[in-house]
């Protein structure tokens, strides 16, 4: 270590220094007998210099110095032994939560908390103990009331969202205990702009990914292309049933409405079901958002040929081209274009494998150059949206790419013009009761968005309307699901 003395010592070592530069400048500069100006400011800087230097360069010589290490030293402490009644403890008091990891099952979980398999093994014996932690998902939370001794004194988990179940190990039996968890259910409306990302844009607003799908594959997969019409500043807002418990969210039901503004323009789709039939998508006038055909059975591609005469790519010769193709990347999944009858499902020339679906009514669609087929066989009825097969470059083909024709009564027809009489209109009472529920959709989407959208010019960064709903009024809360 450096020590004061030494400090002083170099100080010293540079006054003396600059005492002989001084010197060496003056004899070197000064005439015989006479200082000017200029051999005054001369000595002045030198001075000046000298002293700066004698300051600072000893403090950095103490500065870079390396810190001692103190020596340390360990005591090891005797704790008391804990008494039997401390062990055994208090029910409740020793609760350890695990989150269940992708592919681990009750088996491994007791292991790694050194229960034994046997105490598991009586547990699965209660049957709704057993339908519910033999199928555990991922992110599932399971409570164990584990005192020091190891031995499990009761087993915790959610039967539903609702209610919680606590299973208390005793010597003899176990017995089940059920606890009521009270939920609040509301019905808010989520907002936001596209911005770069319409997906990250709607996860920040607050939707998951089953309400995104809703929106791109159910209701405006029609009307809009989202893989080339969108903009940043094009804006949605949805109107979905959101679940509370103790403060914390823990799920979000389906799309009861939503409006989606492309290019100023506004599209809109509403939640209904039938008498006696399924939940839909209707236009605010009442008329079903599913069209007979989808416009594009295929998601995320780009079309690479159109319907007409054209150089056939693999032959060289000019001949029609009785379909359009969509280029897409091998595996992506093609859809029925409508509600159908497998009429074929293999392999078919020059269009490798192939599917054929009869839509009735003399109307059939074609999709080739499948790397495999879907979960369909020959005569199998499939809904509109369901996957058929997956693209590939099978049969005369230069890259993977889906080949769709459409034919009215084995006639080729353009996919992209053809036009089909609309599904039917709901009317009379229905009609009705659909008005009256889509008015006070549409008048919590109009509130919001004249909050949230009031000033934001098209620089505002799109996640500010999803921070701008929290604040919106929410329709009046629901007691454990039921109003």
């Amino acid at each position: 270590m450096q020590s004061h003395g030494g400090g002083n010592s170099r100080k010293q070592q540079f006054r003396e220094r600059l005492g002989v530069l001084r010197e060496t400048a003056v004899k070197r500069h000064l005439p015989e007998g006479r200082w000017t100006r200029r051999h005054w400011i001369h000595a002045s800087l030198f001075t000046t210099i000298g002293v700066l230097m004698a300051t600072i360069v000893p403090g950095f010589s103490s500065a870079i110095q390396a810190p001692v290490s103190q020596p340390r030293n360990t005591l090891l402490l005797e704790l008391p032994e804990l008494s039997a009644a401390r062990q055994a403890g208090t029910a409740g008091d020793s609760w350890q939560v695990v989150r269940v990891k992708p592919g681990q099952t009750m088996g491994a979980i007791f292991e790694e908390l050194g229960i034994p398999a046997a105490t598991l093994h009586r547990i699965l014996e209660n049957s709704d103990a057993k339908k519910a932690l033999t199928r555990l998902k991922p992110g599932t939370e399971i409570a164990f009331d584990l005192p020091v001794t190891g031995s499990l004194r009761t087993l915790r988990y959610d039967r539903d969202p609702s209610h919680r179940v606590e299973l208390v190990v005793g010597t003899d039996k176990i017995t089940e205990r059920v606890i009521a968890r009270e939920t609040t259910t509301r019905t808010v409306v989520l907002s936001g702009k596209v911005g770069r990302s319409l997906n990250r844009s709607a996860r920040k607003a607050g939707l998951t990914s089953a309400n995104i799908n809703s929106m791109t594959d159910e209701i405006f997969k029609y009307d809009i292309d989202f893989n080339s019409d969108l903009g940043p500043d094009d804006r949605f807002s949805v109107v979905v049933e959101q679940t509370w418990r103790e403060g914390e969210l823990i799920s979000t039901g389906p799309v009861q409405a939503a409006t989606f503004t492309v290019d100023g323009k506004l599209y809109s789709g509403f939640r209904f079901t039938r008498p006696g039939g399924k939940p839909e998508y209707f236009t605010a006038a009442g008329r079903p958002l599913k069209k007979n055909f989808i416009r594009m059975p295929i998601a995320y591609a780009r079309m690479s040929s159109k319907f007409g005469a054209r150089r056939h790519p693999v032959l060289g010769t000019m001949r029609m081209h009785k379909g359009v193709d969509y280029a897409a990347s091998t595996g992506t999944p093609i859809m029925a274009a409508g509600d159908g009858r497998v009429q074929f499902a293999g392999w078919q020339g020059g269009y490798g494998r192939t599917v054929i679906l009869d839509h009735g009514r003399g109307h059939t669609t074609l999709y080739a150059h499948m790397s495999r087929l879907g979960k369909i066989k020959q005569g199998q009825r499939v809904a509109q949206g369901t996957v058929i097969g997956y693209v590939g470059t099978t049969g005369l083909s230069t890259g993977p790419h889906l080949h769709y024709e459409f034919r009215i009564n084995g006639v080729h027809r353009n996919p992209l013009s053809v036009t089909m009489p609309p599904p039917e209109p709901l009317s009379g009472a229905q009609l009705a009761a659909f008005r009256t529920y889509t008015s006070n959709a549409l008048a919590r989407i109009r509130t919001v968005e004249d909050i949230i959208y009031a000033d934001v010019g098209p620089a505002e960064d799109a996640a500010k309307p999803a921070t701008a709903v929290a604040s919106a009024k929410p329709a009046p809360a629901k007691k454990n699901g039921k109003g």
